[in-house]
């Protein structure tokens, strides 16, 4: 690593690192049991208790975002409280395993470290979106191999944009490696807060990141940066984040848990129509004030202008036109094949941490146990099934994933 990168990180990244021990512990059986003691305390407390939403201020959180400002929860007959922001996974992963919040998005890998490696008793109920990130990297560089011997930011280990990044530098053989100097054919992956990514690579202490919205298309705007590739034109369609539940609501409140991903169901469908008004509603302008983004960088994202594709095709940003991927897309089908892909490709990426179950995991097992898909299913076919979203009226596709 370069003399500068070494003295100027340290700093946005030893709370990354404090984080992602905080999250170790957590993902531990051990760890977590103070927390799931607390949530079975809440749960008795208050079995009825409202929807209380928790997330991140990034575009994965759309859906939710947008079924809370347009009343889709209400409309189902539920109380609900204002969202809760949080402004790191380790604080949201804590607030749910203790039941502060009771329905949250999460990185869809973390959600397979949370249930096998805390033992804790949650389910996937629903894709939040599909692609929405991208890696983004200093105006100089012009190809993967450019990155040799540089630093690159990754939100978390467990993230598709780990599994990503990883999978594209192996096709153009460089390895990445998670702590010293890396040589001319590797890549030194940190993990960094979002909020971090983009004054870090401004002041060129990192080299690239890949990371959700808005913050690709922020550098973008602030010409600090320029995006190297797409993840979703590496997977197409992929999931992102997606929304975690608590099984003791699953099961003990089901028509409940029904109104819930109904909501979710119902803002994803009704985003296909209204693009612009969701940035709107996501910007810092609206009075929800549900994050702190420009609705210049996330129009960008949700409404991008027809030119936008022809100029990523023309750079190599975008490989595969043919594919026809929006920056960020909305289906709310949690497909099994995504979820055995993910976990193959996981076992084949370099996570930090405790990591010793995934090997041992069955990717078909993985699909059935984490998933709990009784609820969207019900939910997609209330608003006319999958063609509400473009997509062929079936619950199954073949995952396509090239570099």
């Amino acid at each position: 690593m370069k003399e500068h990168e070494e003295s100027t990180i340290p700093q946005a990244t030893l709370e990354a690192r404090r984080q992602f021990l905080k999250l170790s512990t957590m993902f531990t059986a051990a760890g977590a049991l103070p927390l799931l003691q607390r949530h079975s305390s809440a749960m008795a407390a208050e079995p009825d208790a409202p929807l209380r939403i928790g997330y991140l201020p990034i575009t994965d959180a759309t859906a939710l975002l947008v079924a809370h400002h347009n009343k889709l929860f209400q409309e189902q007959g539920l109380e609900v409280e204002k969202p809760r922001l949080f402004r790191s996974w380790a604080q949201l992963v804590e607030a749910f395993i203790s039941g502060q919040v009771n329905a949250v998005h999460l990185l869809s890998p973390m959600t397979v470290w949370a249930r096998y490696g805390s033992q804790s008793r949650a389910k996937v109920v629903a894709w939040n979106h599909m692609a929405g990130s991208s890696l983004t990297v200093l105006p100089e560089i012009n190809g993967l191999r450019d990155l040799g011997g540089k630093t690159v930011a990754i939100p978390f280990w467990y993230s598709i944009h780990n599994v990503v990044l990883q999978h594209i530098l192996r096709s153009e053989g460089i390895e990445g490696i998670g702590e010293g100097t890396p040589g001319p054919k590797q890549v030194r992956l940190v993990v960094m807060a979002p909020s971090d990514m983009l004054p870090a690579l401004a002041s060129k202490q990192i080299s690239g990141y890949i990371v959700a919205e808005p913050f690709n298309a922020a550098a973008e705007v602030l010409k600090v940066g320029k995006i190297l590739r797409f993840t979703a034109d590496v997977w197409k369609d992929h999931a992102c984040c997606v929304v975690l539940m608590h099984e003791d609501d699953l099961d003990k409140r089901p028509e409940w848990s029904q109104k819930v991903v109904n909501g979710i169901v119902q803002a994803q469908a009704w985003i296909q129509g209204h693009r612009q008004e969701t940035a709107r509603i996501l910007s810092k302008e609206n009075a929800h004030r549900y994050t702190p983004h420009t609705y210049e960088a996330l129009a960008r994202v949700l409404a991008p202008a027809p030119r936008q594709n022809a100029e990523y095709v023309a750079t190599g940003a975008i490989r595969h036109a043919d594919w026809n991927e929006k920056r960020i897309d909305f289906q709310p089908y949690p497909f099994p094949s995504y979820t055995e892909s993910l976990i193959k490709m996981l076992k084949a990426t370099l996570v930090s941490g405790r990591n010793d179950f995934l090997q041992k995991l069955d990717p078909a097992f993985v699909a059935r146990d984490l998933v709990d898909d009784r609820f969207v299913k019900k939910a997609i076919a209330g608003i006319g099934g999958m063609s509400a979203f473009g997509l062929p009226d079936t619950f199954t596709r073949k995952e396509i994933i090239t570099t």
